[in-house]
């Protein structure tokens, strides 16, 4: 009788515990999401375009949702440090993670880190995408693509570029053009994009390839010089700027593309919440005409579908540094 009493008890603890695990990831637990402030890491440095649009973004869920949202920069090893304190955190909804393809580069770039990012995280949604833009400081010896990159081959590891930390977009960027111009240049990594497009405007180092968004108003300042963009088509803010496929590297494209994921386990309709959110503030006219003028355009996408892309861009980054045998500095 006693033993039938604690397996009646069992029985009913974990039916118990079913219903609320369903309640909980049912669509009317989500109308009180969320009740508390959410904070979204970013890890990388205050200034870059992850920190930019995360800050956007924070505002304006916070308009939408009635809750404060609050940006977390936790920047160091190329994005580890931050991703990995996000990993570590409850899976409720209130910890978010900015990512960008520096994580599906990293991992193949760096196996050994704590996390997995589609084991660990769940993909919520992404947020935009734009091109790089390869610029040199103006005392560099060299008026183009071509001038650089036969510098570079009479003189391989004189020249240097800057990056925000291995693996992320700026760095693999440089690596890319490194292996389809056949040219070695020294890489010089930095804790965050604002040290080293200080360093490149300072002359402490020859080039760096960044992120259009931040880097456009430095070149028609005169600030830098711009070599190259590297997407497929010439960027709408630097029309006057040849492709690096235009420039003297046939088939060059690299881009950077940002997105939002939450601890694996986050409920699935806080997920569904949060990009209903999201993707109402990138496909808003006004979001595209001001991304349109920063060089950024949006990018809207299902939290299955933003699954699917980030999963493929792993795969495709996969190829790539095997192929041209990228490795940490």
């Amino acid at each position: 009788m006693h033993a039938f009493t604690s397996t009646r008890r069992v029985l009913l603890a974990l039916a118990a515990g079913g219903v609320a695990s369903l309640m909980f990831n049912s669509p009317s637990q989500a109308q009180d999401y969320p009740n508390r402030a959410v904070k979204i890491v970013v890890p990388f440095a205050v200034g870059g375009p992850a920190d930019v649009y995360a800050r956007f973004i924070a505002q304006k869920l916070q308009e939408a949702l009635g809750q404060s949202f609050v940006v977390d920069n936790k920047p160091g090893a190329g994005s580890v440090i931050g991703t990995d304190l996000a990993a570590k955190s409850p899976a409720d909804g209130y910890t978010l993670l900015l990512m960008s393809n520096a994580h599906t580069v990293n991992e193949s770039l760096i196996p050994t880190k704590p996390f997995q990012l589609m084991r660990d995280f769940v993909a919520v949604a992404p947020i935009n995408y734009s091109d790089l833009v390869l610029v040199a400081n103006p005392s560099l010896q060299a008026a183009n693509l071509k001038e650089l990159i036969a510098q570079a081959k009479a003189k391989p590891g004189k020249l240097n570029y800057a990056s925000s930390g291995p693996g992320t977009p700026y760095h693999m960027a440089g690596e890319l053009f490194k292996s389809m111009a056949s040219v070695y240049l020294v890489h010089i990594p930095y804790r965050g994009s604002s040290g080293a497009r200080t360093d490149v405007i300072g002359g402490q180092v020859d080039v760096m390839f960044d992120a259009v968004t931040t880097m456009s108003e430095q070149v028609k300042a005169g600030r830098v010089k711009a070599l190259a963009t590297t997407g497929k088509n010439r960027s709408s803010v630097l029309p006057d700027v040849p492709t690096l496929h235009e420039a003297g590297v046939p088939g060059y494209e690299a881009t950077i593309w940002l997105g939002l994921m939450a601890p694996k386990g986050t409920p699935k309709a806080v997920v569904d919440k949060l990009n209903d959110a999201v993707s109402k503030v990138t496909a808003a006219p006004e979001t595209r005409q001001s991304w349109a003028r920063q060089g950024a355009a949006p990018l809207v996408m299902t939290p299955e579908a933003f699954d699917k892309y980030a999963r493929e861009d792993i795969a495709k980054w996969e190829k790539v540094i095997k192929t041209a045998n990228i490795k940490l500095d």
